[in-house]
């Protein structure tokens, strides 16, 4: 029985080809050569079926081509969103990404950073909530939303400018008497930006508003219990709110119209992130949209930036409102 033939080395697409081993290395890179050369070369890979080493390649490169990527969970729609769009922008640049769901676990983070640092990733993009977060310095670390200092790009959406959106649009469409509703991080973090905002324009506007703004980890009810006391005969104190995400806006028009309550025609209502059913249909509410893509290709170019010290300390795109329903336009 004869042995199996060992995986074809570049020096074998060199032979079949009949070209200099600098030749292969060249087209195997992207370097440009003379056109028959390429074919010739590409052709080989494709007889001979060689595939690149990526952990020899990393060896003498000292990469190892893989990015690792940090967010709490995959179930909130945001997230998922985020992720999807961040492994597209690495796979175009030949990266491959290490992924950790956190769990909102600040200890946990921790550990998966050492464990990221031991596989030899290339750099760490990271949601975190552990203001204490420790990274090494020999690994690239770009944030999102959370904002660590100055030697760590932070990338975000435009949160405070969101805020000023959703109260100018309320007004536009008619709301005199707003609320604002949030579960609150006790984190320094771009998002808290987005009730400033809100005040800022409403103040602005000469427009009433009441904040509702619970601890992270209080339950839904406590917001449910605050739109009851708000509510009386069926007729809302509010005619228009502003919740801080998609999925609180959500859970907000559900319990309004369980209560009698018309969402648009009664209240009407704005969320934060654009998060759409099944991903890509249609939007849960109308919304302020975040630009997940720039944010995907902003994070990824800035940590295979080889002067990563260079870059602002805080880069802020620019998000958009759009109507899913739950405001009149």
């Amino acid at each position: 029985m004869a042995e199996p033939s060992s995986a074809p080395t570049m020096k074998d697409v060199a032979r079949e080809a009949g070209v200099a081993l600098g030749t292969v290395s060249k087209v195997m890179n992207g370097i440009p050569v003379g056109e028959s050369y390429r074919v010739r070369v590409e052709k080989a890979v494709a007889k001979l079926n060689y595939r690149v080493n990526s952990y020899a390649k990393g060896l003498k490169t000292n990469k190892t081509y893989t990015v690792a990527v940090m967010v709490p969970n995959l179930v909130s729609p945001f997230f998922a969103k985020l992720v999807n769009a961040l492994n597209r922008q690495l796979a175009l640049r030949k990266y491959r990404m290490l992924l950790y769901a956190t769990d909102y676990d600040p200890a946990q983070e921790q550990e998966y950073v050492i464990m990221a640092e031991q596989q030899k990733v290339d750099g760490i993009i990271c949601l975190s909530y552990n203001p204490e977060l420790k990274v090494s310095e020999n690994v690239p670390m770009v944030s999102i939303d959370r904002y660590f200092g100055a030697q760590i790009p932070c990338v975000s959406s435009d949160n405070y400018g969101g805020g000023r959106i959703a109260a100018e649009k309320l007004y536009e469409n008619g709301c005199r008497n707003l609320a604002f509703m949030r579960i609150g991080s006790r984190l320094t973090n771009e998002p808290n930006k987005r009730k400033d905002g809100f005040i800022s324009a409403c103040e602005a506007l000469g427009v009433s508003f009441t904040l509702k703004i619970v601890d992270d980890g209080t339950p839904y009810a406590a917001f449910e219990e605050f739109l009851r006391e708000h509510t009386h005969a069926g007729v809302p104190d509010f005619d228009g709110i502003f919740c801080v995400t998609d999925s609180l806006a959500y859970q907000t028009v559900r319990s309004l119209r369980a209560m009698g309550v018309r969402v648009p025609e009664d209240v009407q209502i704005i969320g934060f992130d654009g998060a759409r059913l099944f991903g890509d249909q249609d939007l849960f509410c109308s919304t302020i949209v975040q630009p997940v893509e720039e944010i995907a290709e902003t994070c990824v170019d800035m940590i295979l930036e080889k002067a990563l010290s260079k870059a602002p300390s805080l880069m802020c795109l620019p998000v958009e409102y759009a109507y899913g329903g739950t405001t009149l336009k």
